[in-house]
């Protein structure tokens, strides 16, 4: 008698997070995006239903936007984008990596090269060069360079390139410039202007909490612990690390009042007029908004200069460095260091301590740079001692 073993099925199916197995999962991405590549619109239209996943989605429309491009070395830069999707990267990381080669590979096109396998560092000190023309700035600049050389990277590891073009990479010197805080005058100026209850709950908690705007569209009414006076974030959204923020008085009091008149039916805890999520872009709308109103349009304030002013304002509350760093969600004490240069009230006492004593106005002891000139009737005698040393 023969047993036959029984066949054994992957509880994810149940739950719709992947196909039977992750490799179908990738197949099915990737001959899609060939789809695309190659225009055919039938090849694309035979799939198994809609997608619903976010990040396939996402990943599809990459896809489209390389496909209406013109430049060599498509299925490569698909491969390469496949790759950080394995990795778990975000679909915004991704569409910046996509961005980033697309300019270069069609810049490198432009120059008359038709294969991966030509490019070369003159490439891309040619690319650097024509991004500096146009104008970028050297911050945005040293990003794509880092998404260059990764791609770089990849064709190195699939023996397409050699390793010397790794060698000697190209460094841009980024401006390490202050946190760019609101003053404290500023702020009350903000938020007079504040009249919509939604709104202010918004910004009072950026300005409490130190939340990153990203951090505060995506946040679930489940997160919120309003009675403990504190806010989970089960997954930063830089570094994917979760961490616990607190809430002030006022920051209470402005969400109470926001979560009394919204929609208990949405999910996110803000949401724009008849949706149910808040993108990017209303939310720096409403935030420059405010800022004309207030008449600050003119110093360069945006949603992030909250979290400056958060982290500025506890420094020199006295809150040390290492709890700071927890609130902020930095993965390094250096990033939390920046705001120390802003803050620094033992260099700033020293600093007028000695300005003091060159200006000559100490008053708890005499100056000691303030020696007074010898008379006029002993200036011979003093000459005359001198010239006996000299003898």
């Amino acid at each position: 008698m023969t047993t036959v073993s029984p066949t054994r099925i992957n509880p994810n199916i149940l739950l719709g997070c992947h196909p039977p197995t992750l490799k179908e999962h990738f197949q099915e991405l990737e001959r899609r995006g060939i789809a695309l590549f190659q225009s055919d619109p039938a090849a694309s239209s035979q799939s198994n239903g809609p997608i619903t996943d976010k990040r396939r989605q996402a990943m599809l429309d990459i896809f489209r936007r390389i496909a209406k491009a013109s430049f060599f070395g498509k299925g490569h830069l698909c491969k390469f984008l496949y790759q950080k999707h394995r990795q778990n990267c975000k679909p915004r990381t991704i569409s910046n990596y996509c961005t980033s080669l697309m300019l270069f590979l069609m810049f490198v096109a432009a120059l008359g090269k038709t294969k991966i396998e030509q490019l070369s560092r003159d490439d891309l000190e040619a690319f650097v060069e024509h991004e500096q023309d146009r104008g970028m700035q050297p911050k945005t600049l040293h990003l794509r360079l880092i998404n260059i050389y990764a791609f770089l990277r990849y064709l190195v590891d699939q023996r397409l390139l050699p390793a010397s073009l790794l060698l000697r990479k190209i460094r841009i010197k980024v401006p390490d410039a202050l946190p760019r805080a609101m003053d404290p005058v500023d702020v009350k100026r903000l938020l007079a202007v504040i009249d919509n209850i939604r709104d202010r709950a918004m910004i009072v908690i950026m300005l409490r909490s130190g939340m990153r705007i990203g951090e505060l569209l995506s946040l679930k009414m489940d997160d919120v612990r309003l009675a403990e006076k504190k806010i989970l974030l089960w997954e930063g959204e830089k570094n994917q690390t979760g961490r616990t923020v607190c809430l002030s008085d006022d920051a209470c009091r402005a969400l109470g009042r926001w979560l009394y008149i919204r929609d208990p039916e949405k999910v996110n805890v803000f949401y724009a007029r008849a949706r149910n999520t808040m993108g990017y872009t209303t939310a720096r709308k409403m935030m420059n908004t405010y800022l004309s109103k207030a008449g600050l349009a003119g110093k360069r304030y945006t949603l992030h200069s909250l979290r400056h002013t958060f982290a500025t304002d506890l420094l020199n509350a006295g809150m040390r460095l290492e709890c700071l760093q927890q609130l902020l969600g930095h993965s390094n004490l250096e990033m939390t260091l920046r705001y120390a240069r802003l803050t620094d009230r033992t260099r700033e006492k020293e600093y007028f301590k000695a300005m003091a004593i060159i200006e000559g106005d100490m008053t708890d002891g005499p100056d000691p740079l303030d020696c007074p000139l010898p008379k006029a009737s002993e200036a011979p005698e003093l000459l005359a001692a001198h010239d006996q040393k000299l003898s």
